[in-house]
């Protein structure tokens, strides 16, 4: 039983990163690109957009570094940098990969 406690615990570790790898990406991302595509390509504002990526790698790192256990928070914040890289990304980067004919 020991040991699928540490398995477990591991596992959650090894996916905390992951989330907050994602997250300092997606923030960074964010940062880099100018205020006019996002309002161009009808995604919110580039501070809402700062901000909730902002957010996400707080509790994303923070959950990391307690240990694990930011749960929910941290699967929250997951999904907002995945929202992010999935959808604003391509979109502000030009690379939409929408070509009309």
């Amino acid at each position: 039983m020991v040991y699928a406690h540490l398995f477990e615990y591991y596992l959650l570790f090894a996916l905390g990163i992951v989330a907050a790898v994602l997250a300092l990406l997606a923030l960074v991302d964010a940062v880099r690109h100018p205020a006019a595509n996002y309002q161009r390509e009808n995604k919110r504002t580039k501070a809402f957009w700062m901000g909730m990526t902002a957010a996400a790698t707080l509790v994303c790192v923070l959950s990391v570094l307690s240990g694990g256990g930011g749960g929910i928070f941290q699967l929250i914040g997951a999904c907002i940098a995945c929202v992010y890289l999935a959808d604003v990304k391509p979109a502000v980067s030009g690379k939409s990969g929408y070509y009309p004919y």
